[in-house]
């Protein structure tokens, strides 16, 4: 069986192959050069290896509907016989816009392919089908540029790895920097021009106590730019020590909630929710959306509920432990065991799964899906109670 890499060593092929990007990269002056030379070897570190025809297929037509018999997709990139990913290739030079018309026709024709990716070697550009099912976005969810690469690169490709691509992990991670990216966007757009409507939420969030007319909105608007300027600073200012800040900057006390701080129970002191767990519950609702899902957090341990009725719960976890692990309520078949090994997660006794980060959730969204199916079948609970998951839940090691 072959050895997957840790993070770390990933973490080093990645950054090997930038080096080798920026190095090689101007000489690359064909499309073909440009495969061998820059996108082969990073399909190599992700684990589809070129040389197996088994996971990469060159020039894969598969007669997709409505394209041209000649028009083949350069890279289809397969996982157990289901092709997940498309590749469309350019030369390095290329820009890459105006070229994705084709890429989507390959995309929308292949219900099964999640991601589709067009690159010119440097840089690389994801889509999925976010807006419309099984049609191609018109903008990628994310970009990554070899050239010029920033802090995270190796952990936004771990993702597309042949040992952890999932197709509901790759939606829900695209959704979320989609979100991401429109929300940092529109932030530094209302912070940058505080337009009648951030200054009127602005008003209303200080409990100024006048009438919010256009006149009186129009007359504060210089102040209010003028809060957001030293309001920046001040936060900016108090990273740094006084003796670093300039002589002129007034510095302004701005408590800043902790968004990592543990939450404590009023009523109970015992009970904390902690930002793992307040992650675990936000990433669930990620993978299964629209759906009655709440929080429970006890003395003993944290869930996610359906229904509102403790004991439907999608997985129970116990972050207290020295290898945090959660418990799901679906009965743990070898089917979900293979799923939890390939994910690259360990199983421990009782049928734990070892989660030493809340984001490894995203490895395991079909058991998720399977234990709100188990929620939501009456015919579970039925019969009085649970004491065969119950005990194996109180024997975490």
């Amino acid at each position: 069986m072959e050895e997957k890499p840790s993070l770390e060593e990933f973490r080093r092929h990645i950054e090997n192959h930038v080096e080798h990007v920026k190095k090689v990269g101007a000489h690359c002056t064909t499309e073909e050069t440009t495969k061998q030379a820059l996108i082969l070897p990073l399909l190599d570190i992700l684990g589809f290896s070129p040389y197996d025809p088994t996971k990469v297929k060159a020039e894969y037509g598969a007669d997709f509907p409505g394209v041209k018999a000649s028009e083949r997709v350069d890279y289809a990139l397969f996982n157990i016989e289901t092709p997940v990913l498309f590749i469309e290739a350019k030369a390095y030079a290329q820009d890459l816009t105006n070229h994705c018309p084709q890429l989507s026709r390959y995309y929308n024709a292949t219900p099964d392919v999640a991601v589709a990716a067009i690159t010119n070697g440097r840089e690389w550009r994801f889509f999925t089908d976010l807006a419309k099912t099984n049609i191609m976005d018109r903008d990628p969810f994310l970009v990554v540029d070899f050239e010029n690469p920033d802090d995270d690169i190796a952990e936004h490709m771990q993702c597309f790895r042949y040992d952890q691509l999932e197709p509901a992990t790759l939606r829900a991670l695209a959704e979320e920097n989609i979100y991401l990216t429109a929300f940092k966007e529109a932030i530094t757009s209302a912070l940058r021009d505080c337009d009648t409507d951030f200054v009127r939420y602005m008003a209303s969030r200080a409990n100024i106590q006048k009438q919010m007319n256009g006149k009186f909105l129009a007359s504060v608007q210089p102040i209010v730019k003028q809060a957001v300027t030293q309001s920046i600073s001040a936060m900016v200012a108090t990273s740094l020590s006084k003796s670093e800040a300039p002589a002129t900057l007034e510095l302004i006390e701005i408590s800043v909630p902790d968004a990592d701080a543990p939450i404590v129970d009023p009523n109970n002191p015992k009970i904390v929710t902690t930002a793992v767990e307040r992650n675990l519950f936000n990433i669930c609702t990620d993978l299964l959306p629209g759906e009655d899902l709440q929080p429970r957090d006890t003395e003993s341990y944290f869930s996610v509920i359906y229904g509102g009725k403790s004991n439907r719960w999608i997985f129970r976890f116990w972050g207290d432990k020295k290898h945090p692990a959660l418990q799901f309520i679906a009965p743990f078949t070898d089917v979900h065991k293979a799923e939890t090994l390939r994910a690259g997660l360990e199983v421990g006794s009782g049928n734990h799964v070892l989660l030493d980060k809340p984001e490894n959730l995203y490895r395991l969204a079909g058991i998720v899906k399977d234990s709100l199916a188990y929620c939501k079948d009456e015919e579970n609970f039925k019969r009085k109670g649970r004491n065969d998951q119950d005990a194996a839940a109180s024997d975490v090691s």
